[in-house]
């Protein structure tokens, strides 16, 4: 695996960030958790954040052995179906995007069908769909590696494009969230019960087979080690983005979490190094069933809350201009002294 060190937090800047703002014309606290998110991004900057004008949106994509199983209502066809989509900007990803102003990437590292060339498509294919973890093991365990460095290498790619100030984290994979179930139960120590919801809306009978397929093989893993964790039950897509989230803290630059499946690929950069959390922000709360559990055990609250599990970073494009709200809060907002307008504390004074 590629070496990674993630400078530490701000602390200092985040402090100061904290001082001006409770300054700022408006009662202390007034604008609740814009100032807490303006206070952390200041925090990973080293100073007020920047507007975040230059923004990337990276979709991880990659296929599933497990859908044999039966555990998505869709074939494993879709995802190249809809990687092309992605890239022909006519998803829901790319109408937020267009919101958004961000510019959507899509990183193949696993998608079993042909795809296209094109100039957003960054291909890091380790190998075409994980084998059914149902059954065996998803991967070899030098895969593990690859797929991490096959992310690392994609925020590089983007970042020598877009130079982003920002980047968004979102995925595509018919099956996928059988995967990021088992991972989120194997790390967090959760129930599959408590974990497996519907996906892509599997009926009772596909949701029975996906909570008895995600006990049985978290059960396989009781006990192992990280990478025997993830070599068993991961896809190529969520320890991808994994390497992305771990390169761009490296970078210092915020990464923006979708849903669940993506707080299993943070909960993978969070085995590797636990310091990279501290540049993440959780865009939303999924509808998923066990997106809660696995934002409580990485330490993040959602900015968001709209029933969204559509995935493809449909959540995280959202997400965007509230960090942009919470920059231009702290760095144009003027103080009470700057604008002249008395302090509470001076009227009572007075």
């Amino acid at each position: 695996m590629l070496p990674i060190s993630i400078p530490p937090l701000d602390t200092a800047a985040a402090h100061a960030a904290r001082e001006r703002i409770d300054q700022l014309t408006k009662p202390v606290g007034s604008l609740g958790r814009i100032e807490e998110l303006a206070e952390r991004l200041a925090g990973m900057h080293g100073g007020l954040p920047p507007l975040y004008e230059r923004r990337a949106i990276v979709v991880g994509a990659g296929d599933h052995g497990v859908t044999a199983e039966g555990v998505s209502a869709y074939p494993s066809e879709v995802t190249p179906q809809m990687v092309g989509a992605f890239l022909g900007e006519f998803a829901a990803i790319n109408a937020f995007a267009r919101v958004a102003r961000a510019e959507v990437f899509v990183a193949n590292f696993g998608v079993t069908g042909s795809l296209p060339q094109h100039p957003r498509l960054l291909d890091r294919n380790i190998a075409r769909g994980t084998r059914n973890l149902a059954r065996e093991a998803a991967m070899p365990d030098e895969h593990v590696d690859a797929a991490i460095d096959a992310g690392i290498r994609v925020f590089a790619d983007v970042d020598a494009r877009v130079h982003p100030e920002i980047v968004a984290l979102g995925e595509m994979g018919i099956g996928n969230s059988t995967s990021a179930a088992a991972l989120i139960c194997a790390f967090t120590g959760a129930d599959a019960c408590e974990v497996v919801g519907r996906g892509t809306g599997v009926d009772d009978g596909g949701l029975q087979r996906k909570q008895r397929v995600v006990a049985d093989a978290v059960e396989r893993v009781r006990g192992a080690d990280w990478r025997t964790v993830v070599a068993e039950l991961g896809g190529y897509e969520i320890v991808g983005l994994a390497g992305v989230l771990l390169a761009a803290a490296q970078a210092r630059v915020p990464v923006v979490l979708d849903g669940f499946i993506v707080s299993a690929a943070a909960l993978v950069a969070q085995q590797i190094e636990p310091s990279a959390l501290g540049y993440c922000i959780a865009a939303h709360r999924s509808r998923e069933l066990g997106h809660a559990i696995a934002l409580r055990h990485l330490g993040l609250v959602p900015l968001l809350d709209l029933d969204l599990r559509l995935g493809e970073a449909s959540g995280a494009a959202l997400a965007l201009p509230l960090c942009e709200a919470a920059a231009r809060m702290v760095r144009e907002m003027k103080t009470f002294a700057q604008a002249g307008v008395a302090t509470a504390n001076a009227q009572i004074e007075a």
